[in-house]
């Protein structure tokens, strides 16, 4: 790990003082393969990770040196505007439906189709697709992490423990004693508006709203697993690695060039 902290302060450097054109492209690479190494490495640890959505590591053209410390324009036609390769500008969440598993659990649940559950952690409203659900001691159905899921009049679900059997029906209503209590299934206005919480919890940046009545379907006994494909990951860390090897070794030549150059300059002056 030694060469990634070399690597970070290549590039810092770079916006701080000039650097050669090709050691700046090489270290803003290693750069951007060491950052998108954590998004695969992040993905490989929740494969097992009940409704983990997997995240993407995507990339686009970064301006060269000199744009970047604001002392020239992009799009001016000049050396400036060669590019100063690539960055990792986001890491967006692929929200595909992950592999459905049965289990023997009342309290697992499913939803098909579009649709998150919404959980409460302390004053704010969570959402997930992991229905790995228990109830408490105090009755209350919580997440594997003690977050109550909430109903859609925003207050947790509970049950009573003197008032007999209770279930879950596929409309998502939970029912106990002719008591009924509605899982709140909502969903965001834009999948965009989702932003990583905590393993499989997104904190909405937008408005959210319930799902229709008639689109509702959970099912119960099932769970939706992680959406990570472990052997898509590893090639993708395969990859990762090589690519990163190939920009430092760009780095080491560079570094072994301009060496050689400095040196017989001053043994020729």
């Amino acid at each position: 790990m030694v060469g990634l902290t070399w690597i970070g302060g290549a590039t810092r450097a770079a916006q701080a003082s000039t650097m050669p054109y090709g050691l700046y492209i090489s270290a803003a690479g290693a750069q951007a393969q060491n950052q998108r190494m954590e998004v695969v490495a992040n993905n490989l640890a929740n494969v097992e990770t009940v409704g983990f959505k997997r995240q993407l590591a995507g990339f686009q053209a970064r301006y060269t040196e000199a744009v970047e410390r604001g002392l020239d324009l992009p799009g001016n036609g000049t050396l400036a505007d060669l590019g100063g390769g690539v960055m990792l500008r986001d890491a967006p969440t692929d929200f595909s439906v992950g592999p459905l598993k049965t289990t023997q659990i009342p309290t697992d649940l499913a939803i098909n189709g579009d649709g998150f559950f919404a959980v409460q952690k302390g004053n704010q409203t969570l959402l997930t697709r992991a229905g790995n659900f228990a109830f408490n001691p105090e009755g209350v159905l919580v997440t594997q992490q003690g977050y109550p899921v909430l109903s859609d009049s925003n207050t947790p679900i509970t049950i009573d423990p003197e008032a007999g059997p209770w279930t879950f029906q596929t409309d998502g209503t939970f029912v106990q004693g002719g008591e009924v209590q509605a899982l709140a299934v909502v969903r965001p206005r834009s999948l965009g508006d989702l932003k990583h919480a905590a393993e499989n919890l997104f904190l909405p940046t937008g408005p959210i709203g319930q799902v229709e009545p008639e689109l509702r379907q959970v099912q119960t006994h099932v769970i939706e697993m992680s959406g990570v494909k472990p052997t898509q990951e590893m090639m993708e860390m395969i990859e990762t690695s090589r690519s990163f090897e190939c920009n430092v070794n760009m780095i080491r030549n560079q570094d072994q060039m301009i060496g050689t150059l400095i040196s017989r300059v001053l043994k020729e002056g």
